[in-house]
């Protein structure tokens, strides 16, 4: 680690130990929104864990996006050729991969309601506008395309800019351009910010009453907020959504140095691992406990589908490793444009 706190380069130290819990909170936190939003429609009435997804609404995706920001200063100068391989390459391998095993199994239905060339056409489709859960690795390469072009352009422009068009909750129905504008300042603002956020992580280790006390007050206000239903409004929306970045990487933190809930930090590590694989085992849940009714109370399916949407992705990790499935989580030096490190013939999702 430099002084101010950031990494030298990549590749040179280890992983950064409340990076990874950060990334683990997200994660989960994305799993469980779609678990319980998907219980809750399915049946048709709402559990203790609709709270628990509303209050982490404003800054669920926010806080994703600026961790994805951190490491950007590091590579940014990097060749176009070996930028474009590690930053849009690399996630559009993965997205075409998992839009197709994603659209295996929603294709019959598809079929059933309007045919098979209708089914086709939705496949189609999803390279333009992203498909289900699959925004997110759809938009990053975006993101880092953009940081890229206007690297040069005075930062306050590109900033002022981005918070703009965050506060003005552009709704187009257009999946790319709506989160594109709701998400991109969060983005920019880890790369931006990257030295300035590490040093909030090292003074929040060194003082950790004053972090917690920090949360607690941050956690009081977020859920006032979201009660009130002010949550969403412009400029409150933009304050939100850097207050909890900031909340979960304190938090991450001090989990780090306390060196508590290891499992958090596992899922952290292979954040995107989770992330592409949860669909099936989460669907598959939610149809079995919905179905078979032997779990009465919707918050406690909610949760439950949410723990097996975790766990099940890793099992589906861990099962392609062993029967030689690796390019389901590793993408294969055929699909690299520019040349991958000596020891590497695949390069994992994250």
């Amino acid at each position: 680690m430099t002084a101010n706190g950031t990494p030298q380069t990549v590749g040179t130290v280890a992983r950064i130990d409340w990076v990874d819990y950060a990334k683990g909170i997200c994660i989960i936190m994305v799993v469980m929104m779609h678990s319980v939003l998907g219980v809750e429609l399915a049946a048709g009435e709402t559990g203790f864990m609709h709270a628990v997804v509303a209050f982490a609404k404003p800054f669920r995706m926010p806080d994703f996006f600026l961790i994805s920001g951190l490491f950007l200063p590091l590579v940014i100068d990097r060749d176009w050729r070996t930028y474009l391989d590690r930053k849009v390459v690399h996630f559009a391998y993965f997205y075409a991969l998992w839009v197709t095993i994603q659209f295996g199994f929603k294709a019959p239905a598809f079929a059933a309601t309007g045919g098979w060339p209708h089914a086709g056409y939705l496949y189609l489709e999803s390279f333009i506008e992203p498909f289900g859960t699959l925004w997110f690795i759809y938009l990053l390469p975006i993101f880092f395309v953009v940081i890229k072009l206007t690297r040069k352009v005075p930062a306050p422009v590109i900033w002022g800019i981005a918070a703009g068009l965050e506060m003005t909750h552009i709704a187009t129905g257009w999946t790319m351009i709506d989160e594109f504008c709701a998400r991109f300042v969060y983005i920019y603002s880890g790369y931006l910010f990257a030295r300035y956020i590490f040093a909030l992580s090292e003074r929040a280790r060194s003082q950790p009453l004053i972090a917690i006390a920090g949360l607690l007050a941050w956690a009081v206000i977020n859920q006032g907020l979201v009660s009130l239903g002010v949550s969403e409004w412009p400029v409150i929306s933009l304050l939100l959504g850097y207050a909890g970045a900031v909340a979960i990487i304190i938090a991450g933190t001090l989990l780090a140095r306390a060196q508590l809930l290891n499992a958090l930090r596992f899922c952290g590590e292979h954040s995107i691992v989770i992330y592409l694989a949860f669909f099936l085992p989460m669907a598959a849940t939610r149809t079995v406990l919905l179905k078979t009714g032997v779990i009465a109370d919707i918050g406690t399916i909610s949760l439950l589908v949410t723990i097996a949407g975790v766990l099940g992705a890793l099992a589906i990790w861990r099962l392609a490793l062993s029967f030689g499935a690796r390019f389901l989580f590793e993408r294969p030096i055929a699909f690299w444009i520019a040349p991958p490190k000596p020891r590497a013939a695949l390069q994992p999702a994250e």
